[in-house]
């Protein structure tokens, strides 16, 4: 393996060595404290545009397999690990790491002190720029300092045409901000016929369609960048038919419903995130991918109830409309990569379609 670096925009350089393409790239340096699953965080559609430093010591020894994508092209700019092997014993895999990471020209770095990066990153106050190079010289400085990063991450990454996911059940349209494909398969164990808008469709597109219920989907990027013609759709939809919303669905329910949105100092990426259920005040553990929370005063209580709260840094993690079958959660309830304590808010969905229909 050659070596290569990750620069950071302070001026910071962190050797290792390559693994995957050889390519260079920039992007937002983010942590992910996720001990299982690399394979369906390197899929997911919310770390476009993102370089990924793992916690996990030890990466690549389940290599990849056909159960655990997320999306079908991953799009982040690279991986940083403490170690890579690409050596597995796994009887679903199908190909390594290293090669799937080929494959996708994504670069990786490995040999790097993770724990020490990751303090780094968690003590900032805003996002942070870096590039994988293979020369950590002023030039490699320059030109990551040049880098603007996109805040068009939904358009480059949402379907831009309407497609099915065809079954006998409930007719359900999703919105698609940046789709992870654990929600398809949470929808697919119901039995739901599902229909994949983009998320440029208007009320009238949607309600066209006759469905049962509306799913938001999980997303990249600022809710805040995707415009007032998104929001409206929301507030038609909700009053006609059930509506979930996850993620950046859930972020976008609340603005339509008046609240506002703060950017976090650092982005939050992990499993096993303690969530205090408020309705029933027992504790369930979540997938997070988060870098804007609900202002918790800004929520008017006479359209909406507060669901479900961070226990760790108190941020609003679910909310429900009072007059509307319309809910959401911030976190992620098709539990990939797990845990799976949330996925029976995909039933909650369920049970509101045909209460509708009674």
């Amino acid at each position: 393996m050659a070596k290569r670096y990750l620069i950071l925009e302070d001026g910071s350089a962190y050797a290792g060595e390559g693994f995957g393409a050889g390519a260079t790239t920039s992007g937002e340096v983010i942590s992910n404290l996720n001990l299982l699953g690399y394979q369906e965080t390197i899929t997911d559609q919310i770390y476009h545009n993102q370089i990924i430093v793992f916690a996990q010591p030890a990466i690549g020894n389940v290599g990849i397999n056909h159960d655990s994508y997320e999306s079908i092209l991953p799009t982040a700019k690279g991986m940083v690990v403490r170690d890579v092997t690409n050596i597995s014993t796994n009887r679903l895999s199908r190909l390594s790491l290293d090669e799937f990471l080929q494959q996708h020209n994504i670069p990786g770095i490995s040999g790097i002190d993770t724990r020490h990066l990751i303090r780094k990153l968690r003590q900032l106050d805003g996002p942070m720029k870096g590039s994988i190079v293979d020369v950590a010289d002023a030039h490699a400085f320059d030109q990551l300092n040049a880098t603007v990063l996109t805040n068009r991450q939904v358009d480059q990454v949402a379907t831009p045409k309407p497609y099915p996911n065809p079954d006998t059940g409930k007719n359900v349209v999703v919105i698609d901000f940046g789709l992870k494909h654990g929600i398809l398969r949470q929808l697919s164990e119901r039995r739901c016929n599902v229909t994949v808008l983009p998320w440029t469709a208007s009320a009238r597109d949607v309600l066209n369609l006759d469905p049962d219920g509306v799913l938001l989907s999980t997303g990249p990027g600022s809710p805040l960048d995707l415009g007032d013609a998104v929001l409206e759709m929301i507030r038609t939809v909700q009053a006609e038919i059930p509506l979930f919303a996850i993620g950046l669905g859930h972020e976008l329910f609340a603005l339509a419903n008046g609240a506002e949105l703060k950017m976090l100092p650092v982005e939050y990426h992990g499993s096993g995130h303690p969530i205090r259920r408020i309705v029933t005040n027992d504790i369930i553990y979540a997938t997070q991918g988060q870098g804007y929370a609900v202002v918790a005063k800004s929520i008017d209580r006479d359209r909406l109830i507060t669901t479900y709260v961070d226990l760790i840094n108190g941020t609003v993690q679910g909310l429900r409309h009072r007059d509307f079958p319309a809910f959401s959660v911030q976190f992620f309830a098709d539990g990939a990569p797990g845990p799976h304590e949330s996925r029976d808010l995909f039933d909650e969905f369920m049970e509101a379609m045909t209460a509708r229909e009674g």
